[in-house]
């Protein structure tokens, strides 16, 4: 199906085909026209299978049929790098419309919040925000939501993952009742029902949600204990010629310890976390992007919230702790039917974590011998879920040297064999 069948205006599909965009997507040929019939929705729909365009597109079209100055739709995200993401694309497909938008998004300096609001009060068509950020703005009176006709929720299960479920409600008090709403997830929860059944008027439902990686991904695992994953990382970073390397740590600190000592290895490098001002975020991203910056280093914040072709290689440097943001992660690569590949590092407390992603996209993914040189790792025993190692304190002494009894409301007993 092309974007001609859907009977676009003139001036949105010029904009598509300026861009390059023939073809429809599953998920853009099923609800672009519930959209375009003014239906709410509720579609679940996993990362890189096309879903902004599948609601971009047909309120873009609607807006260039009826363009008016005030704010005709909302769109809700969790992160800002997905606000960005969303704007740029938006900006393209509207390039010959008179359609406008804006992103909003904290972080940012004095002067961009004062263009925020001069959006929010003379009438931006399209904004796309952050929960917080928008809701700074509400709090101060001065926004005007009075002839909102679109509210779109991208993103869903990572909002409310995140704390944002008081957040939605607030906003949604000061949009009008009598609107069309749409609800994008990339999973399908029973609080994202509960929110669905809360704020949408008898929805069509749309499910894409494949839950596994791209075809194109070739996935493959390496189990080893923690101190053998960085001489390991950096091996693979230097006998594979990829331009782009996105790696993902769980943890903020493991993040900045890897740019360092990757640095310190004189790898292209660059991180993001959110200790970064946004200004410098977007420069890691734009460096990234224009292929100046080799590698990136990134928590999940990254995994949904960005859009870069000619990804070559994802590693997981640890296992994230939700089986579904392994597809997250994993989707950076393989973009657009092109090739990639996805290695993760698993050491003993994640294994059973582990285990489950291998559940979830029904299949075993192959677990690659370590280098000789590391030694060996340990074995792989996924039913057996490990904690990490705990370190007990050493008996103290008193001044005698003598060994401590430790206090014990019950009785002496025999030590246990």
């Amino acid at each position: 199906m092309t974007f001609n069948d859907f009977n676009f205006e003139a001036d949105l599909l010029e904009g598509l085909q300026y861009m390059g965009f023939n073809n429809a997507t599953p998920i853009q040929e099923q609800a672009i026209p519930i959209i375009m019939a003014d239906r709410d929705l509720i579609a679940c729909a996993q990362t890189g299978t096309g879903k902004t365009a599948a609601y971009l597109l047909p309120t873009i079209n609607k807006l260039t049929k009826s363009h008016g100055t005030y704010v005709d739709t909302l769109i809700i995200v969790p992160t800002r790098e997905l606000a960005i993401q969303i704007n740029e694309s938006l900006q393209g497909f509207s390039y010959f419309t008179p359609v406008s938008s804006i992103a909003i998004y904290g972080g940012s300096n004095g002067s961009a919040f004062e263009q925020e609001k001069r959006a929010l009060t003379e009438g931006t068509n399209i904004i796309i925000a952050t929960p917080g950020r928008l809701i700074a703005h509400l709090n101060m009176g001065y926004v005007k939501m009075d002839k909102l006709k679109h509210l779109i929720l991208d993103e869903a299960d990572r909002m409310l993952d995140m704390g944002f479920s008081d957040d939605l409600n607030k906003i949604i008090t000061y949009l009008p009742k009598n609107r069309q709403t749409l609800m994008f997830s990339a999973t399908m929860p029973s609080k994202i029902r509960t929110l669905a059944k809360l704020i949408l008027n008898d929805p069509a439902e749309i499910n894409i949600a494949l839950s596994k990686p791209a075809e194109g991904v070739t996935q493959g695992a390496y189990v080893l204990y923690d101190g053998q994953k960085l001489t390991l990382l950096k091996s693979i970073l230097s006998e594979k010629e990829i331009s782009s390397v996105i790696i993902f740590s769980s943890k903020k600190e493991r993040v900045k310890n890897l740019e360092k000592e990757l640095a310190r290895a004189k790898f292209n490098v660059a991180s993001i976390h959110s200790d970064l001002e946004q200004d410098q975020r977007n420069e890691v991203l734009r460096n990234f992007k224009n292929k100046k910056l080799q590698i990136l280093v990134a928590t999940d914040v990254l995994s949904r919230g960005i859009d870069i072709d000619s990804i070559g290689l994802v590693v997981n440097y640890d296992v994230p702790d939700d089986a579904e943001d392994y597809i997250h992660r994993v989707g950076r690569t393989a973009r657009a039917a092109t090739t990639g590949i996805a290695l993760t590092f698993i050491n003993e407390a994640d294994q059973h974590k582990f285990k489950r992603i291998e559940d979830l996209i029904g299949a075993d993914i192959d677990k690659r011998e370590i280098p000789e040189i590391l030694g060996k790792g340990p074995e792989y025993k996924p039913e057996e879920k490990r904690s990490k190692p705990s370190f007990k304190r050493r008996p103290q002494g008193n001044r005698n040297g003598n060994r401590r009894r430790p206090h014990s409301s019950k009785p002496n007993q025999p030590p246990k064999k």
